[in-house]
C-alpha cells in the first residue's frame, strides 16, 4: 500500500503509486506505523535530489524525516518548497537569487535563508494543514503558476493551461480572459519571482 507522501499542488499529502521527480522534506511528519501525523514539523521546507551520493534512505523509517515526492519542480514550489541547499546548491543559489530580485520590497537584497522560509511558510500554509491562496487577474500570472480552475489545479504553461494529476498533466485548456479574477495556489512571492524570470522544471507531459 502507498505512503501518504505524494504532494500536491495545494500541499496535500495523499497516497499514490506514483513516482515523483524530486524528493521533500519538512521534517518528521510520520510515526512508528509510517502514518503522517503532522502537515510539518519545521519552516524550511525543501526540494531535493532523488539520489544523492552516499547516502541510501529506507523511506519513513523511526527517527528521520518524511520522504515526500512530487511530480515536478513546479508543482513542488506550488507546494511551497525551495530547493536544498546541499544537494542542489547551484538550483538554491540561482532560486534565492531571482526571489531577492523580485522581492525586494519585502526582505531587502540579501536577506538569510532563514527569512525567506518565514515568508514562504506565510504565504504557503495554514495552521491545521490548509493551503494560502490568493485572487490576481490572470493577465499577471507567470508561465509556471499553479491556480485553481474549475476546481481544479492547473499549471499555466506554454500559453495553456493543464490539469494536474501525481501521474502527469492532462489535455490542455485555452487560457481564460486576461481580465479574469483566478484563484493562485504558488505562494505569492513565488509567483513574483516567476514573474521576474526563473522558470521551474515542469513534467514532460506538458511539453506536447
Amino acid at each position: 500500500m502507498p505512503l501518504q507522501n505524494r504532494v500536491t499542488p495545494s500541499g496535500q499529502l495523499q497516497a499514490v503509486s506514483a513516482r515523483g521527480a524530486w524528493l521533500g522534506n519538512r521534517g518528521i511528519l510520520h510515526d512508528e506505523n509510517k502514518k503522517i501525523v503532522a502537515p510539518w514539523r519545521h519552516k524550511a521546507w525543501v526540494t531535493c535530489k532523488l539520489d544523492f551520493p552516499g547516502r541510501h534512505r529506507a523511506i519513513f523509517s523511526p527517527n528521520n524525516y518524511s520522504e515526500l515526492f512530487f511530480l515536478d519542480e513546479a508543482t513542488a514550489f506550488s507546494a511551497g518548497h525551495r530547493p536544498c541547499a546541499e544537494c542542489r546548491k547551484d538550483r538554491y543559489n540561482e532560486f534565492k537569487a531571482a526571489w531577492c530580485a523580485a522581492n525586494l520590497e519585502v526582505a531587502g537584497s540579501k536577506p538569510p535563508i532563514t527569512q525567506i522560509d518565514k515568508k514562504l511558510h506565510s504565504e504557503r500554509a495554514i495552521r491545521g494543514g490548509n493551503k494560502v491562496t490568493f485572487d490576481e487577474q490572470f493577465k499577471n500570472i507567470p508561465p509556471g503558476t499553479f491556480i485553481d480552475f474549475e476546481g481544479v489545479p492547473h499549471l499555466f504553461w506554454l500559453g495553456q493551461l493543464y490539469p494536474w494529476s501525481h501521474h502527469g498533466y492532462g489535455q490542455p485548456h485555452s487560457a481564460p480572459p486576461e481580465s479574469m479574477q483566478v484563484t493562485v495556489l504558488t505562494p505569492a512571492s513565488i509567483v513574483a519571482t516567476f514573474r521576474h524570470g526563473f522558470k521551474p522544471q515542469v513534467h514532460e507531459s506538458a511539453h506536447s
